[in-house]
Protein backbone atom coordinates (compact mmCIF):
# COMPACT_ATOMS: atom_id res chain seq x y z
CA UNK A 1 0.00 0.00 0.00
CA UNK A 2 2.81 2.39 0.95
CA UNK A 3 4.60 1.51 -2.29
CA UNK A 4 1.45 2.31 -4.29
CA UNK A 5 1.05 5.66 -2.50
CA UNK A 6 4.67 6.45 -3.26
CA UNK A 7 4.19 5.61 -6.94
CA UNK A 8 1.06 7.75 -7.06
CA UNK A 9 2.92 10.63 -5.41
CA UNK A 10 5.82 10.35 -7.86
CA UNK A 11 3.41 10.18 -10.80
CA UNK A 12 1.54 13.24 -9.53
CA UNK A 13 4.82 15.10 -8.97
CA UNK A 14 6.06 14.30 -12.47
CA UNK A 15 2.72 15.39 -13.91
CA UNK A 16 2.95 18.65 -11.96
CA UNK A 17 6.49 19.29 -13.18
CA UNK A 18 5.44 18.49 -16.75
CA UNK A 19 2.52 20.92 -16.57
CA UNK A 20 4.73 23.57 -14.98
CA UNK A 21 7.36 23.14 -17.71
CA UNK A 22 4.77 23.40 -20.47
CA UNK A 23 3.34 26.52 -18.88
CA UNK A 24 6.81 28.04 -18.62
CA UNK A 25 7.55 27.21 -22.26
CA UNK A 26 4.25 28.74 -23.31
CA UNK A 27 5.06 31.89 -21.34
CA UNK A 28 8.50 32.04 -22.93
CA UNK A 29 7.04 31.64 -26.42
CA UNK A 30 4.40 34.26 -25.71
CA UNK A 31 7.03 36.65 -24.42
CA UNK A 32 9.16 36.16 -27.52
CA UNK A 33 6.23 37.03 -29.76
CA UNK A 34 6.59 40.67 -28.76
CA UNK A 35 9.61 42.88 -29.30
CA UNK A 36 10.45 46.49 -28.51
CA UNK A 37 12.26 48.50 -31.19
CA UNK A 38 13.95 51.83 -30.52
CA UNK A 39 13.71 54.53 -33.16
CA UNK A 40 16.79 56.74 -33.39
CA UNK A 41 16.46 59.85 -35.54
CA UNK A 42 18.96 59.44 -38.38
CA UNK A 43 18.72 62.67 -40.40
CA UNK A 44 17.11 66.12 -40.08
CA UNK A 45 13.78 65.25 -41.75
CA UNK A 46 13.51 61.78 -40.22
CA UNK A 47 10.33 61.07 -38.24
CA UNK A 48 9.03 58.05 -36.39
CA UNK A 49 5.97 58.01 -38.67
CA UNK A 50 8.20 57.65 -41.73
CA UNK A 51 10.21 54.95 -39.99
CA UNK A 52 7.00 53.08 -39.14
CA UNK A 53 6.20 52.97 -42.85
CA UNK A 54 9.72 51.69 -43.50
CA UNK A 55 9.25 49.04 -40.81
CA UNK A 56 5.97 47.88 -42.36
CA UNK A 57 7.57 47.56 -45.78
CA UNK A 58 10.45 45.63 -44.23
CA UNK A 59 8.05 43.23 -42.51
CA UNK A 60 6.10 42.95 -45.75
CA UNK A 61 9.25 41.91 -47.63
CA UNK A 62 9.52 38.84 -45.40
CA UNK A 63 5.87 37.88 -45.81
CA UNK A 64 3.80 39.88 -43.30
CA UNK A 65 0.26 40.53 -44.56
CA UNK A 66 -0.20 43.30 -41.96
CA UNK A 67 -3.96 42.86 -41.43
CA UNK A 68 -5.64 46.15 -40.56
CA UNK A 69 -8.01 44.41 -38.15
CA UNK A 70 -5.13 43.46 -35.85
CA UNK A 71 -3.04 45.92 -33.91
CA UNK A 72 0.37 44.30 -34.28
CA UNK A 73 2.35 47.54 -34.15
CA UNK A 74 2.09 50.29 -31.54
CA UNK A 75 4.27 53.21 -30.47
CA UNK A 76 5.07 55.13 -27.32
CA UNK A 77 7.41 58.09 -27.77
CA UNK A 78 10.42 56.62 -29.63
CA UNK A 79 9.64 52.98 -28.79
CA UNK A 80 7.84 50.71 -31.26
CA UNK A 81 6.23 47.50 -30.03
CA UNK A 82 5.53 44.67 -32.48
CA UNK A 83 3.63 41.44 -31.90
CA UNK A 84 4.57 38.89 -34.56
CA UNK A 85 1.34 36.97 -33.92
CA UNK A 86 -0.65 39.94 -35.19
CA UNK A 87 1.29 40.81 -38.33
CA UNK A 88 -0.15 38.20 -40.67
CA UNK A 89 2.85 35.87 -40.78
CA UNK A 90 2.59 32.15 -41.53
CA UNK A 91 3.03 29.70 -38.65
CA UNK A 92 6.45 28.74 -39.99
CA UNK A 93 7.54 32.39 -40.15
CA UNK A 94 6.30 33.00 -36.59
CA UNK A 95 8.38 30.05 -35.42
CA UNK A 96 11.52 31.51 -37.03
CA UNK A 97 10.82 35.04 -35.81
CA UNK A 98 10.21 33.77 -32.28
CA UNK A 99 13.63 32.15 -32.34
CA UNK A 100 15.22 35.35 -33.65
CA UNK A 101 13.43 37.40 -30.99
CA UNK A 102 14.82 35.10 -28.31
CA UNK A 103 18.36 35.65 -29.62
CA UNK A 104 17.76 39.40 -29.74
CA UNK A 105 16.53 39.48 -26.14
CA UNK A 106 19.62 37.58 -25.04
CA UNK A 107 21.86 40.30 -26.50
CA UNK A 108 23.63 42.83 -24.31
CA UNK A 109 21.81 45.64 -26.12
CA UNK A 110 18.35 44.33 -25.24
CA UNK A 111 19.33 43.39 -21.70
CA UNK A 112 20.69 46.90 -21.18
CA UNK A 113 18.07 49.02 -22.94
CA UNK A 114 15.10 46.60 -23.14
CA UNK A 115 14.99 47.41 -26.87
CA UNK A 116 16.72 46.66 -30.14
CA UNK A 117 17.65 49.44 -32.54
CA UNK A 118 15.04 49.58 -35.32
CA UNK A 119 17.73 49.73 -37.99
CA UNK A 120 19.49 46.69 -36.53
CA UNK A 121 16.23 44.75 -36.56
CA UNK A 122 15.55 45.53 -40.23
CA UNK A 123 19.15 44.61 -41.06
CA UNK A 124 18.71 41.26 -39.32
CA UNK A 125 15.53 40.56 -41.32
CA UNK A 126 16.69 41.64 -44.77
CA UNK A 127 20.48 41.69 -44.63
CA UNK A 128 21.06 38.12 -43.43
CA UNK A 129 20.21 35.84 -46.35
CA UNK A 130 19.49 32.80 -44.19
CA UNK A 131 17.10 34.82 -42.01
CA UNK A 132 15.29 36.07 -45.11
CA UNK A 133 15.09 32.59 -46.63
CA UNK A 134 13.86 30.91 -43.47
CA UNK A 135 11.25 33.54 -42.60
CA UNK A 136 9.87 33.68 -46.15
CA UNK A 137 9.93 29.88 -46.42
CA UNK A 138 12.32 29.63 -49.37
CA UNK A 139 13.16 25.92 -49.81
CA UNK A 140 16.71 24.61 -49.54
CA UNK A 141 16.75 23.30 -53.11
CA UNK A 142 15.64 24.53 -56.50
CA UNK A 143 13.89 21.21 -57.13
CA UNK A 144 11.56 21.80 -54.19
CA UNK A 145 10.54 25.14 -55.66
CA UNK A 146 10.09 23.98 -59.25
CA UNK A 147 7.93 21.05 -58.13
CA UNK A 148 5.29 23.61 -57.16
CA UNK A 149 4.98 25.07 -60.65
CA UNK A 150 4.56 24.15 -64.31
CA UNK A 151 6.97 26.10 -66.48
CA UNK A 152 5.63 27.27 -69.83
CA UNK A 153 7.36 26.13 -73.04
CA UNK A 154 8.08 29.74 -73.99
CA UNK A 155 11.35 31.16 -72.72
CA UNK A 156 13.53 34.20 -73.24
CA UNK A 157 17.23 34.73 -73.89
CA UNK A 158 19.25 37.61 -72.45
CA UNK A 159 22.67 38.34 -73.97
CA UNK A 160 23.02 41.91 -72.74
CA UNK A 161 22.13 41.79 -69.06
CA UNK A 162 22.57 44.84 -66.85
CA UNK A 163 23.09 42.51 -63.86
CA UNK A 164 24.68 39.25 -64.97
CA UNK A 165 28.10 38.91 -66.62
CA UNK A 166 26.84 35.74 -68.29
CA UNK A 167 23.92 35.16 -70.62
CA UNK A 168 20.56 34.32 -69.12
CA UNK A 169 17.75 31.97 -70.04
CA UNK A 170 14.46 33.21 -68.58
CA UNK A 171 11.72 30.67 -67.88
CA UNK A 172 8.40 31.26 -66.17
CA UNK A 173 5.05 29.76 -65.24
CA UNK A 174 1.61 31.14 -65.92
CA UNK A 175 0.43 33.83 -63.53
CA UNK A 176 -2.47 32.64 -61.39
CA UNK A 177 -3.31 35.25 -58.80
CA UNK A 178 -0.29 35.56 -56.54
CA UNK A 179 1.18 32.31 -57.82
CA UNK A 180 3.98 32.50 -60.37
CA UNK A 181 7.68 31.82 -60.72
CA UNK A 182 10.42 33.31 -62.86
CA UNK A 183 13.58 31.24 -63.25
CA UNK A 184 16.85 32.69 -64.50
CA UNK A 185 19.64 30.34 -65.57
CA UNK A 186 23.06 31.99 -65.73
CA UNK A 187 24.70 30.24 -68.69
CA UNK A 188 27.94 30.20 -70.63
CA UNK A 189 26.97 31.28 -74.17
CA UNK A 190 29.43 28.85 -75.77
CA UNK A 191 29.28 25.67 -73.69
CA UNK A 192 25.78 26.13 -72.28
CA UNK A 193 27.12 25.40 -68.78
CA UNK A 194 24.81 26.72 -66.05
CA UNK A 195 26.68 28.57 -63.31
CA UNK A 196 23.79 29.35 -60.97
CA UNK A 197 20.07 29.98 -60.77
CA UNK A 198 17.91 32.81 -59.49
CA UNK A 199 14.19 32.63 -58.76
CA UNK A 200 11.45 35.19 -58.25
CA UNK A 201 8.11 34.09 -56.81
CA UNK A 202 4.97 36.02 -55.94
CA UNK A 203 3.98 36.15 -52.28
CA UNK A 204 0.31 36.34 -51.16
CA UNK A 205 0.87 39.81 -49.68
CA UNK A 206 1.95 41.23 -53.05
CA UNK A 207 5.70 41.14 -52.48
CA UNK A 208 8.29 39.11 -54.37
CA UNK A 209 10.33 36.25 -52.92
CA UNK A 210 13.88 35.89 -54.18
CA UNK A 211 16.07 32.80 -54.23
CA UNK A 212 19.66 32.16 -55.31
CA UNK A 213 20.91 28.63 -56.03
CA UNK A 214 24.23 27.15 -57.11
CA UNK A 215 24.79 24.99 -60.20
CA UNK A 216 23.57 21.94 -58.27
CA UNK A 217 20.38 23.69 -57.24
CA UNK A 218 21.32 24.25 -53.60
CA UNK A 219 20.30 27.49 -51.89
CA UNK A 220 23.10 30.01 -51.37
CA UNK A 221 23.48 33.37 -49.67
CA UNK A 222 24.56 35.40 -52.70
CA UNK A 223 25.43 35.18 -56.36
CA UNK A 224 28.96 34.41 -57.46
CA UNK A 225 30.60 37.79 -58.05
CA UNK A 226 32.55 36.36 -60.98
CA UNK A 227 29.30 35.61 -62.82
CA UNK A 228 26.80 38.18 -61.60
CA UNK A 229 26.39 41.52 -59.86
CA UNK A 230 23.05 40.50 -58.32
CA UNK A 231 24.46 40.14 -54.80
CA UNK A 232 22.15 38.96 -52.01
CA UNK A 233 18.34 38.83 -51.76
CA UNK A 234 18.59 42.23 -50.06
CA UNK A 235 19.95 43.67 -53.30
CA UNK A 236 17.21 41.97 -55.33
CA UNK A 237 14.62 43.73 -53.15
CA UNK A 238 16.32 47.07 -53.72
CA UNK A 239 16.59 46.53 -57.48
CA UNK A 240 13.08 45.23 -58.15
CA UNK A 241 11.21 47.59 -55.81
CA UNK A 242 8.46 44.95 -55.40
CA UNK A 243 7.93 44.77 -59.18
CA UNK A 244 8.37 42.23 -61.95
CA UNK A 245 11.02 44.08 -63.92
CA UNK A 246 11.02 44.53 -67.66
CA UNK A 247 14.30 44.53 -69.57
CA UNK A 248 16.27 47.78 -69.49
CA UNK A 249 18.51 47.11 -72.48
CA UNK A 250 17.94 45.69 -75.95
CA UNK A 251 18.62 41.99 -76.57
CA UNK A 252 19.39 40.04 -79.72
CA UNK A 253 16.90 37.47 -80.99
CA UNK A 254 17.71 33.74 -80.98
CA UNK A 255 15.97 30.81 -82.62
CA UNK A 256 13.89 28.77 -80.20
CA UNK A 257 13.33 31.71 -77.85
CA UNK A 258 10.88 34.57 -77.62
CA UNK A 259 12.02 37.61 -79.54
CA UNK A 260 13.15 40.65 -77.57
CA UNK A 261 9.80 42.37 -78.18
CA UNK A 262 7.80 39.27 -77.28
CA UNK A 263 9.68 38.77 -74.02
CA UNK A 264 9.47 42.46 -73.13
CA UNK A 265 5.72 42.54 -73.75
CA UNK A 266 5.26 39.35 -71.72
CA UNK A 267 7.14 40.76 -68.74
CA UNK A 268 5.26 44.06 -68.89
CA UNK A 269 1.93 42.23 -69.11
CA UNK A 270 2.75 40.12 -66.05
CA UNK A 271 3.97 43.19 -64.17
CA UNK A 272 0.81 45.18 -64.84
CA UNK A 273 -1.44 42.24 -63.99
CA UNK A 274 0.43 41.76 -60.72
CA UNK A 275 0.27 45.48 -60.02
CA UNK A 276 -3.53 45.55 -60.37
CA UNK A 277 -3.81 42.64 -57.95
CA UNK A 278 -1.56 44.38 -55.43
CA UNK A 279 -3.57 47.60 -55.61
CA UNK A 280 -6.73 45.60 -54.88
CA UNK A 281 -5.36 44.26 -51.58
CA UNK A 282 -7.11 45.67 -48.51
CA UNK A 283 -4.34 44.76 -46.06
CA UNK A 284 -0.62 45.37 -46.09
CA UNK A 285 1.52 48.21 -47.42
CA UNK A 286 0.18 50.80 -49.84
CA UNK A 287 1.49 49.66 -53.22
CA UNK A 288 0.18 52.86 -54.82
CA UNK A 289 2.95 54.64 -52.88
CA UNK A 290 5.73 52.61 -54.43
CA UNK A 291 8.56 54.94 -53.37
CA UNK A 292 7.84 54.22 -49.71
CA UNK A 293 10.19 51.26 -50.00
CA UNK A 294 12.98 53.85 -49.78
CA UNK A 295 12.05 54.38 -46.13
CA UNK A 296 13.03 50.76 -45.45
CA UNK A 297 16.34 51.25 -47.21
CA UNK A 298 17.03 54.35 -45.14
CA UNK A 299 16.51 52.32 -41.97
CA UNK A 300 19.24 49.82 -42.74
CA UNK A 301 21.55 52.27 -44.52
CA UNK A 302 21.52 54.74 -41.63
CA UNK A 303 22.19 51.85 -39.24
CA UNK A 304 25.01 50.29 -41.26
CA UNK A 305 26.48 53.73 -41.97
CA UNK A 306 25.45 55.95 -39.03
CA UNK A 307 26.26 59.56 -38.30
CA UNK A 308 27.67 60.68 -34.96
CA UNK A 309 24.30 62.30 -34.21
CA UNK A 310 22.48 59.01 -34.71
CA UNK A 311 25.03 57.12 -32.62
CA UNK A 312 24.59 59.65 -29.83
CA UNK A 313 20.92 58.66 -29.64
CA UNK A 314 21.58 54.95 -30.11
CA UNK A 315 24.29 54.83 -27.45
CA UNK A 316 22.58 57.34 -25.13
CA UNK A 317 25.76 59.40 -24.95
CA UNK A 318 26.43 63.14 -25.39
CA UNK A 319 27.29 64.03 -28.98
CA UNK A 320 30.63 65.55 -27.98
CA UNK A 321 31.64 62.31 -26.26
CA UNK A 322 30.67 60.25 -29.32
CA UNK A 323 32.59 62.60 -31.60
CA UNK A 324 35.61 62.21 -29.35
CA UNK A 325 35.42 58.42 -29.54
CA UNK A 326 35.21 58.57 -33.33
CA UNK A 327 37.78 61.32 -33.86
CA UNK A 328 40.37 58.99 -35.44
CA UNK A 329 37.93 57.41 -37.89
CA UNK A 330 37.30 58.71 -41.42
CA UNK A 331 33.82 59.79 -42.53
CA UNK A 332 32.10 59.59 -45.90
CA UNK A 333 28.96 60.79 -47.67
CA UNK A 334 26.36 58.34 -48.97
CA UNK A 335 26.04 59.50 -52.57
CA UNK A 336 22.38 58.54 -53.06
CA UNK A 337 21.31 60.12 -49.76
CA UNK A 338 23.75 62.96 -48.95
CA UNK A 339 21.30 64.34 -46.36
CA UNK A 340 22.36 61.51 -44.03
CA UNK A 341 25.43 63.62 -43.28
CA UNK A 342 28.97 62.54 -42.42
CA UNK A 343 28.86 58.81 -41.88
CA UNK A 344 30.91 56.02 -40.34
CA UNK A 345 30.90 52.32 -41.19
CA UNK A 346 29.22 50.11 -38.61
CA UNK A 347 32.10 47.63 -38.67
CA UNK A 348 34.49 50.39 -37.59
CA UNK A 349 32.47 51.68 -34.66
CA UNK A 350 30.69 48.62 -33.28
CA UNK A 351 33.46 47.80 -30.80
CA UNK A 352 33.21 51.33 -29.38
CA UNK A 353 29.56 50.93 -28.41
CA UNK A 354 28.72 50.89 -24.68
CA UNK A 355 26.75 47.68 -25.29
CA UNK A 356 26.81 45.05 -28.02
CA UNK A 357 23.75 44.23 -30.10
CA UNK A 358 23.05 40.97 -31.90
CA UNK A 359 25.62 40.78 -34.69
CA UNK A 360 24.61 41.61 -38.27
CA UNK A 361 26.05 40.67 -41.66
CA UNK A 362 28.71 43.06 -42.92
CA UNK A 363 26.59 43.98 -45.97
CA UNK A 364 22.85 43.97 -46.63
CA UNK A 365 23.09 43.80 -50.41
CA UNK A 366 26.48 42.39 -51.37
CA UNK A 367 28.42 39.23 -50.55
CA UNK A 368 29.42 39.62 -46.91
CA UNK A 369 32.74 38.97 -45.28
CA UNK A 370 30.67 38.22 -42.19
CA UNK A 371 27.33 36.51 -42.90
CA UNK A 372 25.31 35.85 -39.76
CA UNK A 373 22.72 33.17 -39.16
CA UNK A 374 21.08 33.30 -35.74
CA UNK A 375 18.46 30.71 -36.70
CA UNK A 376 20.77 27.70 -36.95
Amino acid sequence: MKRMKKLLFVSFFLLFISCETNTYDELQNHDNNTLLLKWNKAYPDDTIDQSLIGLKWGLSYVGAKLPKTLNGISTSNNIISIDINKLGFSESAIEKLTKLNFKIKESQEYRTTNTIDLGRYITLLLGASEHYYEITGTPQTLTEILNRYTLLPQKGYIDNSSVSFENRIIKFSEQNGFTQIFLSEEVNPVSGEIFEYETIELLPNGQLRFGIFDANGNRKNNTDASHSNAGKPGKCMWCHESNINQMFSHQNDYAGYLTYNELQNTLISYRESNRKQKLALTDGVDFSQSQQHTLTELLYISFMEPSAERLSLEWKMPLTLVQGLLSNLPTHIYTEFPFLGNLYYRKDIENLAPFQGLSVSSSVREQSEIEVNHLN
